[in-house]
């Protein structure tokens, strides 16, 4: 058993070296090859990792071709039996890959398989779910709105329930593990995502073939999410809803023109920034 890392970079340079330090530091013991695929950065991400780490596969593309292809691009220049896709905004623990790796492989069902993501205060992220859909989605929305204000109970649900493996829906790209065969069977990442939806539409493909997702919270993983999202919340605004778009075009076409209604009505509103 080998594993692949695929970590797609854009000008995330101060992540993507604490990532690739946690990496360095405390290495997987199971046999493992690094590649960070560069969408473009201009922050002397490429130059960095050249210097810093020689022994890491480096794929620059040109102009950012998005998240979905990125990885792609990672997937198909690597040959592990297994492919973790890794955000450049995480920070591996020691262990964690390996716990991971080991969880995957011992339910034969498992196609995926996502650990416990948590922020860098400690606290569980909600990193899995239902399939999106329009009661779906608002569950899940409510869910996360509730438990970043901190009301009891749903911070009691949320820590329970991230700390019981069991399969779900879907798991969270920022930390996905996948086995190749498989990830190849479905034709990997859907690249009519640019940003956003990919890992979900990803996990429901997989589940269409009869495999599933296994979440584990015997792998724990530091996601520094939000910070990039916060440098540039226009773009990244309207990157998630040109992907929810293409998501409910593909799996919900009945409830599409309701979305782009609303998503037009949306971008006419006062606060349409944001």
């Amino acid at each position: 058993m080998s594993v692949s890392i695929v970590i797609v970079s854009y000008n995330a340079r101060e992540h993507l070296e604490n990532c690739l330090s946690s990496l360095a530091v405390t290495p997987p013991a199971t046999p493992h090859d690094v590649t960070v695929v560069d969408n473009a950065s201009t922050d002397d991400s490429v130059l960095v990792t050249r210097q810093r780490w020689p022994a890491v596969q480096l794929i620059v593309h040109p102009q950012n071709v998005g998240f979905a292809r990125a990885n792609n691009a990672g997937i198909r220049a690597t040959r592990g039996n297994l492919i973790l896709m890794l955000n450049s905004d995480t920070i591996v623990p020691p262990g964690a890959i390996d716990s991971l790796c080991e969880r995957l492989m011992a339910v034969p069902a498992a196609a995926v398989a996502g650990p416990r993501l948590v922020d860098a205060a400690g606290r569980a992220e909600l990193s899995f779910g239902p399939m999106i859909s329009p009661i779906g989605e608002l569950r899940q929305k409510a869910t996360m709105a509730l438990y970043a204000r901190r009301v009891g109970p749903v911070v009691n649900w949320v820590e329970r329930t991230t700390q019981r493996e069991h399969f779900v829906d879907w798991v969270s790209g920022a930390c996905l593990l996948v086995h190749r065969r498989e990830a190849e069977a479905v034709g990997v990442l859907d690249e009519r995502y640019f940003l956003y939806t990919e890992d979900v539409d990803f996990c429901a493909a997989m589940r269409a073939r009869g495999r599933r997702i296994l979440f584990t919270p015997s792998a724990q993983i530091t996601h520094l999410r939000g910070r990039s999202r916060a440098t540039v919340p226009d773009r990244m605004n309207l990157a998630y809803r040109r992907s929810q778009m293409a998501f409910y075009e593909k799996h919900h076409p009945r409830w599409a023109p309701v979305l782009r209604t609303y998503l037009r009505m949306k971008s006419r509103g006062p606060h349409s920034g944001t």
